[in-house]
């Protein structure tokens, strides 16, 4: 197994919690687990280091890490939650002295075209830019990333295709709402499961409480944690009561040791 840790960097929605100007229970808790960043995650392996997104908690979220180290990117969707950090990759071609590898779909890739043109059109490249060298790839095809083999798994996000990831016997799966049935094969049989669950109601784009438990129930890792939790989900406190004993909430700050 190559896969050494993973951090939960931020296990938030898209607008974190506390969500500005809100007064509700969770968003006024004082319990540090109730602070959520938007969503991504640190894998540590054998043979470097890979983030999962780098959305707009990116700079804060390597700070508070004090990751020194980042070999790649794999970028699950383009929504702004999870690529708006982009820029601050800068820091890490400074120190490496090379480009940023980035693994993400060409979907994705236009996306990122379109918010970072200045990066990406060869017209706008001028001294201190973002320095990156992209890596397309399909949701069919299990590619490698600094020696890791990675298994892409895709999912719908409403109507838009999102892509998970697996490597060795850990999956990750953000903001989804369906997964069909030759994707799940992707997932069975792995150790531990992380999936997005919203909120207790039903939601257009993301599974619920309810729904990520059924899908748990039909992949059967041995253990299963939740991110990209929204404030209407409950206090960390609150929510844990509810689940089974092989499901946790994750947090901002969890590490997961392999």
């Amino acid at each position: 197994m190559s896969l050494k840790a993973v951090t939960f960097l931020g296990t938030g929605t898209s607008q974190g919690v506390p969500v500005i100007g809100c007064q509700c229970e969770v968003c006024q808790s004082e319990d540090s687990k109730d602070k959520r960043l938007r969503t991504s995650v640190f894998l540590e392996t054998s043979n470097g280091n890979i983030n999962i997104d780098s959305g707009p908690d990116f700079r804060q979220q390597m700070l508070r890490e004090n990751v020194m180290e980042l070999d790649a990117i794999l970028f699950t969707h383009e929504h702004k939650d999870h690529i708006s950090g982009l820029d601050d990759i800068r820091a890490f071609n400074f120190m490496s002295k090379k480009p940023m590898e980035i693994y993400c779909t060409k979907g994705v890739f236009e996306g990122l075209s379109r918010e970072y043109h200045y990066i990406f059109n060869p017209k706008f490249q001028y001294p201190g830019i973002p320095k990156i060298n992209t890596n397309i790839i399909t949701k069919d095809k299990p590619f490698e990333v600094i020696g890791n083999k990675i298994t892409p798994i895709e999912s719908l996000h409403y109507k838009l295709p999102v892509l998970g990831y697996r490597i060795d016997n850990f999956v990750y799966i953000t903001d989804a709402n369906y997964i069909s049935s030759n994707e799940l094969e992707k997932m069975k049989g792995a150790d531990v499961l992380v999936l997005n669950a919203l909120r207790k109601e039903k939601h257009l784009s993301h599974f619920t409480l309810e729904e990520a438990l059924e899908i748990i129930e039909i992949v059967k890792p041995k253990k299963a944690y939740l991110t990209h939790l929204s404030h209407l989900m409950g206090t960390h406190e609150d929510t844990k009561k509810l689940l089974p004993e092989n499901v946790s909430i994750a947090y901002d700050g969890l590490k997961i040791e392999f």
